[in-house]
């Protein structure tokens, strides 16, 4: 199955219903397919090898993604909020490509022999074009549909390479065709290049559920959107939610219309999410885990588990707020210590994830995946006694206190619910007898001053003193990817701590 295919199939059984809608642009899934077709048609004949898209989400990007699988040649998002230089050195590395860019974008060209057309304008071109009809034949659901430079929080990108196969995969197994009802909406703020922007025009079509582009993102935007365009679903990163809670204080949301509200691409605060629940009584949450080598969600913490550990007394199962949840059918994942045997459950180790949607494929490099199929995803996790997946962080960021793994989210978790920390972020610097030392900078709230010896006694009463950070410091802010994973190596870098 292709990514053409579901086209054809939103197409055929959803005709004028809206697809896509960002302000007063808006396209229905008949439009989005024959448009699609016309332009993969000019694709071909000027014989471009990709398509490469540097701009905010609107009508134009899912139009781009599926007239790149119809011409059968990957879609390629670049990340507009890098350097010019960071993206000229991408767009060297791409093979005949057409860019797709935004007008803020084109100063990133100069000096560039790179064959580009504004979005809207090339958008606008192949919907008005007269149809034509596809003399294009590509069965092989083996070919590269999306190639997706890695954000990471550190060294350089890697160009993840996703075939039809594995994206299909992934909607098929999770998703039931045509479920949508007609007046549902989902409002998206993800960017492009984030693999959980490309998940949200494949999912969404395949479901029949009209999205509504949010291109930039605050809280009080989010919220009038949800509002004004009776949006019943939504997509945010963590620190999204964190500003919608804050931008809401005490008072519920009142968002009558939403009914879900799924968050992933970093790790969420276990303060922020029990805020939400809190503010959002009759909104289901799910946290959606996943990489960009895996096509997106691997594991899922569905509503009710939410609310059912938002409600417990008993700490372990109220401690599932911290988890992702299971893995979702037909995905299989092993966790590993360092010589490669399973672990216990309730052991930490390396994540291993194997199944038709994982791809662990980068361009010029070849494959991570070993010879059974398994690929190591980089993060530290365990399973709880009843299934539920811990993922601890990326195995760079655990520190290690004289022999002891600690994993900085729990320490983290505990500041953030002291009133005078607005953020924080843990990391371990080299100790000549530890190994390792704890050391934790926190941003504080606006107005609020903070005293090292407070904070501390605070860690210490909540946990134990071997997890008592050693120094504390304060900064204005801290550095974060554009889909909110936290810089560590910045961190350290920046401040000077190492």
């Amino acid at each position: 199955m292709r990514l053409s295919d579901v086209a054809d199939m939103a197409a055929g059984s959803f005709g004028e219903r809206v697809a896509f809608t960002c302000g007063p642009d808006s396209i229905s899934y008949e439009q989005l397919a024959a448009a699609a077709r016309t332009a993969a048609m000019e694709l071909r004949e000027q014989r471009y090898q990709t398509l490469a898209y540097l701009g905010q989400s609107s009508v134009a990007f899912p139009l781009a993604m599926f007239s790149a699988a119809y011409a059968g040649m990957p879609l390629i998002p670049l990340n507009y909020r890098l350097s010019d230089e960071q993206l000229r050195q991408q767009l060297q590395l791409l093979e005949a490509p057409l860019l797709l860019v935004d007008p803020e974008y084109t100063h990133v060209l100069e000096g560039l022999q790179v064959p580009h057309q504004l979005t809207h304008d090339w958008s606008s071109a192949a919907r008005t074009s007269p149809p034509r009809a596809l003399d294009v034949t590509i069965d092989d659901d083996a070919q590269p549909a999306l190639i997706l430079f890695t954000s990471g929080t550190g060294g350089a990108p890697k160009q993840a390479v996703l075939r039809h196969s594995h994206l299909t995969s992934y909607v098929v197994q999770s998703i039931e065709f045509g479920n949508a009802h007609p007046d549902e909406a989902t409002l998206t703020s993800v960017p492009p290049y984030h693999i959980a922007g490309a998940g949200a025009v494949i999912s969404n079509t395949f479901a029949g559920r009209r999205v509504v582009y949010l291109p930039n993102f605050s809280a009080e935007a989010w919220l009038d959107g949800v509002r004004s365009e009776g949006v019943t679903s939504a997509m945010v990163v963590p620190t999204m939610l964190a500003r919608i809670v804050e931008a809401l204080g005490d008072r519920p949301a009142e968002t009558p219309s939403l009914r879900h509200v799924a968050y992933g691409g970093a790790r969420m605060p276990r303060p922020v999410i029990e805020a939400a629940l809190e503010r959002f009584p009759d909104v289901a949450f799910v946290n959606a885990y996943g990489l960009t080598e895996t096509s997106s969600t691997i594991a899922l913490l569905d509503g009710a588990a939410h609310r059912k550990a938002m409600a417990s007394d008993d700490p372990e199962v109220r401690n599932r707020l911290a988890s992702v949840g299971r893995p979702l059918p037909g995905v299989e994942i092993q966790i590993r210590d360092g010589s490669g045997a399973p672990v216990a459950t309730g052991e930490t180790g390396k994540l291993h994830v194997r199944g038709p949607q994982v791809s662990g494929e980068y361009r010029g490099i070849g494959s991570a995946v070993d010879e059974q199929g398994w690929f190591a995803t980089g993060d530290v996790a365990r399973f709880d006694g009843d299934g539920f997946l811990f993922v601890e962080g990326r195995s760079d960021d655990i520190i290690i206190r004289g022999g002891e793994n600690i994993s900085p989210d729990v320490i983290e978790d505990v500041l953030l619910r002291h009133t005078s920390v607005r953020d924080v972020a843990v990391v371990g610097v080299p100790d000549p007898e530890w190994g390792q030392e704890i050391v934790a900078v926190v941003v504080p709230e606006d107005g609020a001053s903070v005293e090292e010896e407070e904070l501390r006694e605070w860690v210490r009463a909540a946990l134990r003193s071997s997890l008592t950070p050693k120094e504390i410091h304060v900064a204005p802010e801290l550095p974060y990817t554009p889909t909110g994973k936290l810089k560590r190596a910045q961190v350290l870098e920046e401040l000077a701590i190492t």
